[in-house]
């Protein structure tokens, strides 16, 4: 499942594609900026799809396409390299086969209406922040302690200087 959902992508204009992490961040506004959530429902998409078509199940959905599993017979190839027939396996394959209505969007026959818009944010009351008094008192303790070891050392030092 990973490896289909991580190698997915969705073609825009001009040969540039929308990998899953873009189309996601897409969706993100209509489920409150939650990248997660968002994940999580094109996680649920992409499982259901390849669940079914692993059970030999087509996947339908209007007005875009429809996924389906195909059997692929036997059948004699040509090495491009080497010119040799060889053998190609039997296989299974997943094709999509777009609607109707997809194609007339694609071609310009038919134009998409506006964008829906993600719903707008519930706006939560700001809680007030109690500020909690830093203990200070405690570090300044340290520091003197700090200062008063190292100031005998110095005066010690300073004793046997005097001395020689």
């Amino acid at each position: 499942m990973n490896t289909l959902s991580n190698c997915l992508t969705f073609t825009r204009n001009k040969g540039i594609s929308m990998n899953k992490a873009q189309f996601i961040a897409a969706l993100a506004p209509h489920f409150n900026d939650s990248k997660k959530e968002a994940a999580h429902a094109v996680d649920i998409v992409f499982d259901t799809i390849v669940r079914n078509l692993a059970k030999g199940e087509d996947v339908m959905i209007n007005d875009f396409g429809k996924f389906k599993k195909v059997d692929r017979k036997a059948r004699m190839g040509r090495n491009p390299f080497t010119g040799e027939t060889i053998k190609i396996k039997a296989s299974k394959k997943a094709r999509f086969l777009p609607a109707k209505g997809l194609k007339d969007v694609i071609s310009g026959e038919r134009k998409l209406g506006p964008a829906p818009k993600p719903e707008p944010k519930p706006v939560a009351k700001a809680k007030p922040v109690a500020k909690k008094a830093a203990k200070k008192a405690p570090a300044k303790k340290a520091a003197k302690k700090k200062v008063a070891k190292k100031a005998p050392a110095k005066k010690k030092v300073a004793k046997k200087a005097k001395k020689k």
